[in-house]
């Protein structure tokens, strides 16, 4: 449990290391750019399985929970 609340607080301070949208935090890349990846395949290894989970919230409206943390973590 304790692993799962810092993979979020990791995922709220994450930013894009690479590519058009680096420096961005990951919960506010643009939806179609994580659909991209969707499609194309997610990177391996922690920054694959937090943009996975940005999809995920993205697909259910869910971003203000990590934006949330990141204002209560930084």
């Amino acid at each position: 449990m304790m692993e799962d609340r810092q993979f979020l607080i990791d995922l709220a301070k994450m930013k894009m290391p690479f590519g058009k949208y680096q420096g961005r935090f990951l919960i506010d890349l643009p939806e179609h750019y994580i659909v991209w990846y969707k499609t194309k395949g997610f990177p391996n290894g922690k920054l694959g399985k937090q943009m996975e989970l940005v999809y995920e919230l993205q697909l259910n409206g869910l971003e203000d929970i990590i934006r949330k943390i990141r204002q209560d973590y930084t």
